[in-house]
């Protein structure tokens, strides 16, 4: 019977309003990929001449004589598709340098940032030390919040939590009026980088030299998974005499709604109420998924009503947190009847919206409905899928062995600039090998190539043997050239 409630969403989607409807390539310009910033002409033949030169007066001879005319712009192009690249970070820095001593050219605090991020992905933190320097001499409001968090960041990647502490008071000479702006900074790449508990220790061993304030305590609370950590926290929050806001109430439901106390979850939207803080769309959002968690998506479903009851309007998250509980109940039909709803209150289904419904389809491995809808996605909502949904899909087509909608897939994903090439192409093509489609597997291979990609050594070697097999010295000749391309 479930599978037949599949089949419920192909008229409702037809209801959506006119104005939502964006063709496909449209879309595609408004995706931010920097493979795009090859196309332009300057910007390759910088790149080129940055990643090809065998020396520092080689590469100036070559940027002299190519006379094209240097600009923050240009800078800033030519540092994404490096960052994208994973090009020469000593070539490139020798490249900001040389463009810094032009006459009139000033590098911006994108350039700066986008450098140093360059720079710490090759854990080259001796030239990063150097670069923030710079940045200093020239003008210490150049070293700013976000500068620091994008140095910690990658020192946090790659160092122990020591040197990443170490780092941060080492920054202080840097930067001007150091304060809980910048420790927060500190607090929140211990969070997303290493653990809690760093995040907890260096919060105990530095509060002094600061003053929290609510956006301290927001941080730590945000992270935390346990409701005794979280309590506690919170409870020195209240003891320090700085009052919660929503985003400390909130942070607080969601980890008592991940562990299963509603109760003191709704507990908590009575106390907000008590302090004049109103719930908003995250504090029952959060409500919705810990209802689902607990087998109640009927009664996740009239919280919505709830919620508009109480001039709480649900946005399109709280809306995916009501359908994903009727995905994990096998309800499909309610599921899109949800989708149908927000269409009809004016609010348009995101990737996140179908990367639910892909997983079901994926699960039950249903390929006609996936494809169904991918199909509606991308020609009546305009919405481009993610890695996630790609990945779905491809490999649905991998078990059915659909290669005519794996081939639409991919060239779709290279037509309009979404997903991962690199994870997609490894299934799809094992998947034109297995049905004895050399000529595809090769075009989807050169494609990835010619995107900067570099494909698996997996696909690499069995597109190989395939060739050796068939004898296409050609071929192999075009691989091999392609691949060096890759080599350091």
């Amino acid at each position: 019977m479930a599978l037949k409630l599949f089949n419920l969403p192909k008229l409702t989607y037809q209801c959506l309003l006119p104005r939502l409807y964006l063709p496909l390539n449209s879309l595609s310009s408004l995706t931010q990929n920097p493979t795009t910033s090859a196309d332009d002409p300057h910007v390759a033949t910088i790149f080129h001449i940055i990643t090809s030169s065998p020396s520092l007066d080689f590469m100036i001879k070559s940027l002299d004589s190519s006379q094209i005319p240097l600009s923050n712009d240009l800078l800033d192009q030519v540092l994404k598709l490096v960052r994208f690249r994973r090009a020469n970070p000593i070539r490139t820095l020798e490249f900001f340098d040389y463009i810094h001593k032009k006459k009139g050219f000033i590098h911006t605090q994108y350039s700066y940032d986008t450098m140093l991020d360059i720079l710490g992905r090759s854990r080259r933190f001796e030239e990063i030390w150097r670069v923030l320097k710079k940045m200093h001499h020239k003008d210490p409001a150049f070293v700013t919040p976000k500068t620091v968090a994008i140095v910690l960041g990658l020192i946090a990647n790659s160092c122990s939590v020591r040197q990443t502490v170490e780092s941060f008071k080492k920054l202080k000479k840097l930067c001007i009026n150091f304060d809980v702006l910048y420790f927060n900074t500190l607090l929140r790449t211990l969070c997303q980088k290493k653990s809690m508990s760093d995040a907890r220790n260096a919060f105990h061993s530095l509060k002094h030299d600061f003053k929290p304030n609510v956006n301290t305590f927001n941080i730590l609370l945000s992270g935390w998974k346990s409701i005794e950590e979280a309590e506690l926290l919170f409870q020195e929050m209240l003891d320090s005499e700085i009052k919660p806001d929503l985003v400390s109430y909130n942070c607080l439901i969601d980890v008592y709604c991940k562990n299963y106390r509603l109760d003191k979850a709704r507990k908590m939207f009575e106390e907000m109420r008590e302090q004049e803080i109103k719930p908003d769309v995250r504090s029952y959002t959060s409500l919705i998924g810990g209802l689902g968690s607990m087998g109640e998506p009927d009664e996740a479903r009239a919280l919505l009503k709830e919620m508009r009851e109480l001039g709480c309007n649900p946005d399109v998250a709280a809306y995916n947190a009501a359908i994903r509980n009727f995905c994990i109940a096998k309800r499909l039909g309610d599921a899109f009847g949800l989708m149908d709803e927000m269409s009809q209150v004016g609010l348009v289904p995101n990737v996140t919206t179908f990367n639910l419904f892909f997983r079901c389809f994926y699960y039950v491995n249903d390929m006609r409905n996936a494809s169904s809808l991918y199909k509606r996605m991308r020609d009546v909502l305009g919405c481009l899928p993610n890695t996630q949904s790609c990945e779905f899909l491809i490999r649905l087509c991998r078990k059915h062995g659909d290669v005519g909608f794996g081939l639409e897939l991919w060239e779709d994903m290279v037509l309009n600039c979404f997903g991962s090439l690199t994870l997609v192409s490894d299934v799809l093509i094992d998947l034109l090998c297995d049905e004895g489609r050399l000529d595809e597997a090769e075009k989807c291979l050169f494609q990835l190539v010619e995107k900067g990609q570099r494909p698996s050594n997996v696909s690499v070697k069995r597109i190989r043997v395939l060739m050796e097999l068939a004898q296409r010295h050609e071929s192999l000749h075009k691989l091999h050239e392609a691949m060096s391309t890759f080599e350091k």
